[in-house]
C-alpha cells in the first residue's frame, strides 16, 4: 500500500474492464496506477484515457512494487495461469468469471495464493444487487421454509459479430459457451442460494452461431437438501437481451428476482409480506445500462476491507468455483448422456 492509499493494476483491456477502472477511480482510496493489454493500440488508448502507465506484457506489470491488488480482465482461458504469477509476485488477485476452464487450474490458483498469502476474490458482482442481497437476508432467515425448486435463466442476445470481434470467442480451451461466459454469474447465485449440490444432468446445444461451443442450454440439478434447481442459458434469444432472472420457491414463500441483469424484484410472496411489498417494490433499483449491472464498485469495496483487515473477501476462489464445478459437469453430462455425480472428477 503507498500510504493510506490501495494501487490497483488491470490486465486485460477489454469489454469488461472499463467496469474495473471506473469503480476503481470512484472509490476514496484506490488508485488505478497501471493498465495491460498484449493489443498496442487498446493498452495506449486505454492508459490515456484512464491515466495510468501502459504496459505490454503482465509481468512487467507485476514487477511494480507499489501494486497491491490487480484485476484480471483477459480472456477466459489465460486466468488462471496470470492469476497464479500474481500471486508468486505478492499481489492480491481479483480475476474476472470464470477463474480459469479446468478445476485443476482452479485449484492451483487458489493454492497459489493461499502459499503467498494474498487474497483471492472472483468477481461474481450479481451478489451485491440489492434484489439479490435481499434474497439472501430472508432465505438466511429461514422465510421460505423448505426449499422445493429453483430457477436460473438467462435470456440474452450475441450474434455471430459478438464472437468475430476476437478470435478466442465461443473457443473451448478460451471462452467456453453461454454456460461459462454469460450464464455463470446466475448459476452462481442459484447455488449460493440453495447449496451444495449433488448431481447434474443436462444437454447443451449450439443452434445458430458458428462457434465451438453451445449457444443453448438446459440443466437440471438435485442440491443435498433435496431442492431441485433448473438451469436455462441461451445467446440465440431474437432481437436482443431479454431477461436475468433467479426464482427461489418454498414452503412458505416465493420470489423472483428479474430485469436484464437480476436487479429487480418482480415476485415478493411471505405470509407476511405486504406490508414490507409496498417498500421493496417502491425502492426497486433502475435497469443497469448493460448486463454487468451495478455490482462491481462494491465488490472492488468489498475486497478492499479484506486486504485491510487482513479478512476474507466475499467470493473467494473456493466460491468462484463451485459455478466452474456445475457448468464442467453440465459439459460432461453432455458428451456421455449420464447423469453427473459431483464432486467432479475430470478427466
Amino acid at each position: 500500500m503507498t500510504g493510506d492509499k490501495i494501487v490497483f493494476g488491470v490486465i486485460g483491456c477489454g469489454r469488461i474492464a472499463p467496469k474495473h477502472t471506473e469503480s476503481i477511480m470512484a472509490i476514496p482510496g484506490a488508485e488505478l496506477a497501471a493498465v495491460c493489454d498484449i493489443v498496442p493500440e487498446r493498452a495506449e488508448d486505454f492508459a490515456s484515457k484512464y491515466k495510468a502507465k501502459p504496459y505490454l506484457d503482465y509481468h512487467d506489470l507485476l514487477k511494480r512494487e507499489d501494486i497491491d491488488i490487480v484485476t484480471i480482465a483477459t480472456p477466459s482461458g489465460s486466468h488462471a495461469e496470470i492469476g497464479i504469477a500474481a500471486a508468486r509476485a505478492g499481489k492480491h488477485v481479483m480475476v474476472e468469471k470464470p477463474m480459469s476452464m479446468t478445476l485443476r487450474e482452479a485449484d492451483l490458483l487458489i493454492r497459489a495464493c493461499r502459499e503467498n498469502g494474498v487474497k483471492l476474490a472472483v468477481i461474481h458482482q450479481n451478489r451485491f444487487n440489492q434484489s439479490i442481497k435481499l434474497l439472501k437476508n430472508a432465505l438466511e432467515a429461514g422465510r421460505f421454509g423448505k426449499l422445493t425448486h429453483g430457477q436460473a435463466t438467462v435470456r440474452w442476445n450475441r450474434g455471430m459479430d459478438y464472437y468475430l470481434q476476437a478470435p478466442w470467442r465461443g473457443t473451448k480451451l478460451q471462452d467456453g459457451g453461454v454456460l461459462m461466459n454469460q450464464s455463470i454469474h446466475n448459476i452462481d447465485l442459484l447455488q449460493w442460494m440453495f447449496g451444495p449440490v449433488e448431481s447434474v444432468f443436462g444437454y447443451t446445444h449450439t443452434a445458430l452461431r458458428n462457434i465451438e461451443m453451445e449457444d443453448v442450454a438446459g440443466a437440471v440439478l438435485k442440491f443435498k437438501n433435496g431442492a431441485i434447481g433448473l438451469i436455462e442459458a441461451a445467446s440465440t434469444i431474437y432481437p436482443k437481451n431479454i431477461e436475468e432472472t433467479l426464482n427461489v420457491f418454498g414452503e412458505t414463500g416465493s420470489a423472483v428476482i428479474g430485469g436484464i441483469a437480476v436487479n429487480r424484484v418482480e415476485v415478493w410472496e411471505f405470509p407476511d409480506s405486504e406490508a414490507e411489498k409496498e417498500q421493496i417494490f417502491a425502492a426497486q433499483e433502475t435497469d443497469p445500462p448493460n448486463v454487468y449491472g451495478f455490482g462491481h464498485r462494491e465488490i472492488i469495496e468489498d475486497m478492499i476491507q479484506a486486504v485491510q483487515t487482513n479478512g476474507t473477501p466475499a467470493v473467494p476462489g473456493e466460491e468462484g468455483r463451485k459455478a466452474l464445478e456445475i457448468i464442467l459437469s453440465i459439459y460432461k453430462c453432455q458428451e456421455t448422456g449420464v447423469p453427473v455425480k459431483l464432486p467432479l472428477i475430470e478427466d
